[in-house]
């Protein structure tokens, strides 16, 4: 496996974290959602699960050393 999937492996973990918390937290503090916290906070999950892949495989290489010029 090459190192951006070992990458973006690792920072899909954060990525998940950081889309749950942008969902979470306004349905969570808003009266309006958190009524329907039942239907919405599963939505919310799916969307962090199908969208931190794509986002996770665009960043990975942004992070990766590049030999320096000769």
């Amino acid at each position: 496996m090459s190192t951006r999937v070992y990458i973006a492996a690792i920072l899909g973990l954060m990525v998940a974290g950081v889309l749950f918390g942008m969902g979470a937290i306004p349905v969570l503090m808003i009266p309006a959602l958190s009524a329907k916290a039942d239907v919405l906070l599963p939505i919310v999950v799916i969307l962090s699960i199908v969208l931190t892949p794509p986002i996770a495989w665009k960043m990975a290489p942004k992070l990766t050393v590049k030999p320096p010029a000769p």
